[in-house]
Order: structure tokens, then sequence, then C-alpha cells
């Protein structure tokens, strides 16, 4: 750009009969500024705050099942993807949301976003699983608990709160850390490009990979009877998984 600046002001200093070796640019002042983004075809909503999650869901009859732990083991096959925004937070494990962690995440966006370029939509279902307890001081026995409280499962990979309208990744970023680390799983700040490169980055690996000893080619040839200590679920995961743990290094 500096050489353009000198060019174009050589040219009419020329043209004026003035010497080009007496003339002096001054560029000490001169700043070059990125193209800010195109945000017409944003479309921002009527109610962009995000709404309020009931405590309880509405049932007729409600039941008290198992625990059923594989509700946040392995990988989300809902909600891993953008829908509407550009930016969200992703869970990097597996864990259970309360209804206090939803209402932090709710209180905390829609109080430090600004509504006028911003919106937030969720990205998990109300809480319907039920925690049953017992009260302290009880003997064992007599059958399973009353319902305490309900939580939502959370699988690795899946989106919890997305973001988007006229805003970039800076303006909206500290707020959302600020959220991610009250989880009460390992959770991370995404935009559209970064999760695209993270599932890439997995794709690579499996492609790329030179060790031929694979966790697959070892738990499918049985090697060492190693099938003997692997349950179904690494063998479906490929031990990428444990429990609601999940291990980015392993192929």
């Amino acid at each position: 750009m500096m050489s353009f600046i000198k060019a174009a002001v050589g040219g009419i200093c020329r043209a004026h009969g003035h010497q080009q070796g007496y003339l002096k640019v001054l560029a000490a002042g001169l700043k070059t500024y990125d193209i800010p983004p195109d945000y017409r075809d944003v479309v921002l909503p009527e109610k962009p705050k995000l709404k309020f999650i009931e405590k309880v869901p509405n049932l007729k009859k409600v039941r008290r099942g198992m625990k059923r732990l594989r509700d946040i083991q392995g990988p989300a096959q809902a909600a891993n993807a953008f829908t509407t925004g550009q930016y969200a937070i992703v869970a990097m494990g597996g864990g259970y949301l309360h209804w206090g962690h939803i209402e932090m995440m709710r209180l905390t966006i829609n109080r430090k976003m600004n509504s006028r370029t911003t919106f937030a939509r969720w990205r998990i279902n109300s809480p319907y699983k039920p925690i049953t307890r017992k009260g302290l001081g009880q003997r064992m026995g007599g059958g399973k608990g009353a319902i305490d409280h309900y939580v939502t499962p959370v699988r690795y990979g899946r989106l919890i709160v997305e973001v988007g309208g006229k805003v970039e990744l800076g303006e909206i970023e500290n707020i959302l850390i600020e959220v991610a680390k009250k989880l009460p799983f390992p959770a991370k700040v995404v935009s559209r490009e970064s999760l695209a490169v993270l599932q890439q980055k997995q794709i690579d690996m499996e492609q790329n990979n030179q060790n031929p000893w694979t966790f697959k080619q070892i738990a499918w040839g049985n090697m060492l009877g190693i099938r003997k200590v692997l349950s179904p679920f690494d063998l479906h995961n490929h031990g990428r998984f444990t429990g609601k743990f999940h291990f980015p290094g392993r192929v």
C-alpha cells in the first residue's frame, strides 16, 4: 500500500514539475484496518434473548427410572452442528445440567449481551431425567427414594448455547468463556470455522495415521485376548471414550 501511495504522489509531483527527491512522504500515522464483515444477510429474531426453561417437566404421571449412564457416554448424535448462529459453547465431555446451571447461563448471557445486535438460542432440552434421593438418617431398604430434582443429560460434542447476529467473536467471547467455566463438565467456545477445524483434525488423524496397530484393529483382531475386558461400548467407539470422558489423541 505504501509503494502505491509513493508512486501516486511521485506522479503528481512530476506532473507539476517538482523533483521527486525533495518530496518526503510521512507514513507514521497511516494504518491499515481489516474489512469489517458483511451482516446484510443476518436476520435477528423477534425475541433475541434466551427463553426461560421450566424446572420441572409437565408430566401427568412421573416415572422413576434407572440411572442410564449411557445418556452421557459417547459422542452426541443430535445438536452437534450449527443452525443459525455463528458461535456456541460445545461440551468436551459428558455430564448432567441442573436447572441452576441453565438459569445461570440464561441470566449471564441475557444481561451482558446486546439484544439489538445479538441473539441467543438454546440447543439443549429442558430438564427431563428424574434424580431420586432419600432423606438423611433413613435406613437401607424401603424401595427407591422420591424424586429430588430433574437434570438434562449432555454428551461430548453437543452444542449448549448458540449465539449469532451482527457481532464478532471478540465481542461475545468473554461472556461465553465465563459461562463455560461454570459448567459441570469441560466446555469450549467455538465458532463455525473452529468447530469444522476440530472435526477435520480428527479425520486427518485417522487418515494419516502411520501406526498400523490401531485400537480398532487390536480389538477386532482380539490380540492377546483383549476382548475379554472390552465392552460393546469400547468396540463401538474404538476406545475414544471412557464413560463420559473423551480421549482427543486416540485414533
